[in-house]
C-alpha cells in the first residue's frame, strides 16, 4: 500500500512544468520498474494533456528498455544460451506486449514435426533433408527478398507469423531446431550474409575445428541450399572481401545475437530512426 500511494503521488506530479521536478519524479518511477507500467498506462488513458501523455510514454519506454537490458544481461550469463530466448528478449524491445508462450509453443511444434520425421540412422544429408522439408516445404519459411532491410524481419514474432525473415532471423530458427534435434549445425558469420555449417561432430567433441571438420554448408535464407567451401570463396571474391578463416568457421551464439542486433541497427539506420540505433548500441554493450 505504501508503494501504491507513493506511485500515485509521483504520477500526479508528472505534469509539473518544472523540468527538475519532472526529472526527479521520472527517476523515482523508473526505480519501481515494471510494477508501475499499468498505472502509467491508466494515467495516459485518463489524460487529455499531450505533454503528460508524451512524458508517460517516455517513462514507460525507459522502464521496458531497462527490462530488456536486464534480461539480455541475464541471457549472456546463462550457460544454456537459447537463441529463441535471446530473440524473444530482443523482440520485446519493439513489442512490449509479446506473447512469449505462443512463440515458444510455435517453435516447440516445429521441433516436434522435425522429430517425428527424423531417424538417428539417417546420414547427415538425410537429416538436413528432413529439417529442410519440415521447415521450408511443410511450413513455408523463406527469405524476405522484397523488403530485405525492414527491421520487422529481425523480430521473431513477425518471422513466425509471416514465415519470412532475413538471413540471421531465419538461420536463428534453423539453428534452434537443429540444436533441439542434436544435429551438429552451427552459425557462420559470413560478411553480407549469414549461413550455417554441418560439422562431423558436435563442437564439444572436437579438439580443434578446421576445414576438415565441416561436411558442408547450408543457406537457410535460400530454403536450405547446400554448398561447399569453394562457393564461399567465390562469394567473397565477388564482394571483393579478403578471405579470412573466421568467415568459414562456426561462430558462437553470442556472435549470432550480436549479428541480430547489428541487423536491427542497420534497418533502423536506413529508416532514419537513429534514436533506436543508439539504444541498440546499448543493448550490444550488455553482451560484452
Amino acid at each position: 500500500m505504501k508503494d501504491a500511494s507513493r506511485i500515485s503521488a509521483l504520477i500526479n506530479l508528472l505534469d509539473d512544468p518544472d523540468e527538475t521536478i519532472f526529472s526527479q519524479v521520472s527517476q523515482e518511477l523508473l526505480s519501481f520498474g515494471e510494477q508501475v507500467v499499468q498505472e502509467l498506462e491508466d494515467a495516459w488513458d485518463n489524460s487529455f494533456s499531450e505533454i503528460l501523455q508524451f512524458r508517460i510514454e517516455s517513462i514507460i519506454h525507459l522502464i521496458q528498455f531497462q527490462e530488456v537490458k536486464k534480461r539480455l544481461t541475464e541471457w549472456k550469463n546463462d550457460e544454456t544460451h537459447s537463441l529463441v530466448e535471446a530473440a524473444i528478449i530482443l523482440t520485446h524491445y519493439q513489442y512490449s506486449e509479446l506473447d512469449e508462450i505462443g512463440i515458444r509453443q510455435t517453435v516447440e511444434n516445429l521441433y516436434q514435426q522435425c522429430w517425428l520425421e527424423m531417424n538417428s540412422d539417417y546420414t547427415a544429408l538425410e537429416k538436413v533433408g528432413v529439417l529442410n522439408k519440415v521447415f521450408f516445404e511443410l511450413n513455408g519459411f523463406d527469405g524476405n527478398r522484397d523488403d530485405y532491410n525492414a527491421p520487422r524481419n529481425s523480430y521473431i514474432n513477425n518471422v513466425l507469423q509471416s514465415k519470412k525473415g532475413n538471413p540471421i532471423s531465419i538461420s536463428m530458427l534453423y539453428l534452434e531446431l537443429a540444436e533441439r534435434l542434436k544435429l551438429p549445425i552451427y552459425g557462420v558469420n559470413l560478411p553480407e550474409h549469414f549461413i550455417v555449417s554441418y560439422l562431423v561432430l558436435p563442437l564439444k567433441y572436437l579438439d580443434t575445428v578446421d576445414e576438415e571438420s565441416i561436411l558442408f554448408y547450408i543457406d537457410p535464407f535460400n530454403k536450405g541450399a547446400l554448398f561447399q567451401r569453394n562457393d564461399i570463396e567465390d562469394f567473397l571474391t565477388k564482394l571483393k572481401i579478403d578471405k579470412q578463416e573466421k568467415f568459414f568457421m562456426p561462430c558462437t551464439k553470442m556472435t549470432v545475437v550480436n549479428r541480430m542486433i547489428n541487423n536491427l541497427m542497420h534497418g533502423y539506420n536506413k529508416n532514419g530512426q537513429l534514436e533506436k540505433v543508439e539504444e541498440l548500441k546499448i543493448l550490444k554493450n550488455c553482451l560484452k
